[in-house]
């Protein structure tokens, strides 16, 4: 029996085939503990344990991979790879983190709400309006899911042509905040983009819907240049995604009352209008003939007055006429002399009923 030859390695390559052998029995998993002496390196890099009652790893990770706020005393789930540093430690390399239970999310999620709040991503003034008719809607979602297909139906119902691009993702699930991310960049990036954004997720769990806290698609919602409108899980949930869209519906299919008209309210509204205009039309024109009446009344009392007017003036001048006429001087015993009146001279007298010649005999002035 030959003797046992005893492998002999240097110490990078002993760590390395450790690390090989570590890779190839586990691969990544997932680990459940507790969070203790979390703390964040030049801003870069991220140390902390994790724990349960008997045992305890250490814990290394990038700022960047952490989508949620963390804190010592959460209970989280990481996926990672099992690792031997070049110090001779282990721990594992954790490429994601998300907390679990009811605790650890409520937590988290009021650490990052109170953040985002401070930088100004839910102001209202930051808020945009819809269009009232869009033509071009941006849908991100999963087309397998029955929150989806409500607010497809619910649309179509609603309005007519318009145009749906969908970017179907997954809703929930690791990689589900990065998917809906890059949809949201992809239609702000067209040339002729969409007039609004729907971003849809039917009900679920806290946990279910714990994607639409993920910090980093809150900001890709809060930057995006074309209005978000969010119709994620039922009445009672509130996101932060809802917080920094533009308008937050409460169910998806509430989302589509909320992005298009009613068509029958609209045929509605549109036949009301002019029943009302109808009337109102009938009621100017009424005004309009009473009016003329009135005017007409007006014009031919006044023409009337002015008549018994230039009657009475007409009146006056015939009796002053009257009064004037030579017949009716003498017949209120005036004559007519003519004639010249120096001494001696013939003058004609005419009378009422008499013409008379007579004699100047003499003409005095008085």
């Amino acid at each position: 029996m030959g003797k046992r030859v005893v492998p002999r390695f240097s110490v990078s390559d002993f760590l390395a085939v450790v690390n090989q052998s570590l890779e190839m029995a586990f691969g990544a998993i997932e680990i459940e503990g507790e969070v203790a002496s979390y703390k964040v390196n030049h801003q870069k890099y991220v140390f902390f344990d994790l724990k349960d009652e008997t045992g305890s790893v250490s814990c290394f990770m990038t700022v960047w991979q952490v989508r949620t706020p963390i804190e010592d005393g959460m209970r989280v789930i990481v996926r990672a790879m099992p690792k031997v540093t070049a110090w001779g430690k282990f721990s594992l390399t954790v490429a994601a983190i998300k907390p679990v239970g009811e605790g650890s999310l409520k937590k988290s999620l009021e650490i990052l709400r109170a953040k985002l709040d401070k930088e100004g991503l839910f102001e209202l003034s930051r808020k945009r309006s819809l269009p009232e008719v869009p033509s071009r809607v941006g849908v991100i979602s999963s087309t397998a899911a029955a929150g989806y297909a409500d607010f497809i139906k619910i649309a179509g119902d609603r309005f007519g042509g318009v145009s749906f691009l969908v970017a179907n993702v997954q809703v929930q699930g690791a990689v589900a905040a990065d998917q809906i991310i890059r949809a949201i960049e992809y239609f702000n990036q067209l040339a002729e983009p969409p007039e609004v954004l729907v971003i849809i997720r039917g009900g679920g769990s806290a946990d279910d819907l714990a994607v639409f806290n993920d910090e980093l698609l809150v900001r890709a919602i809060a930057a995006s240049r074309i209005p978000t409108l969010t119709g994620i899980g039922h009445e009672t949930d509130e996101t932060l995604s809802d917080l920094a869209a533009d308008v937050a519906a409460v169910t998806p299919s509430n989302a589509a009352q909320l992005l298009l008209p009613d068509r029958q309210a609209i045929i509605t509204g549109i036949k009301n209008s002019l029943e009302r205009a109808a009337d109102r039309y009938r009621q100017l024109v009424d005004e309009s003939l009473e009016a003329a009446r009135g005017y007409r009344r007006q014009s031919v009392d006044s023409w009337l007055v002015r008549l018994r007017e230039v009657n009475d003036k007409l009146g006056s001048l015939r009796s002053l006429i009257q009064e004037l006429n030579p017949e009716e001087v003498m017949r209120r015993g005036y004559a007519i002399l003519s004639g010249p009146r120096q001494v001696g001279s013939i003058l004609q007298i005419l009378t009422k009923d008499e013409k008379i010649t007579a004699k100047v005999e003499s003409n005095e002035r008085r």
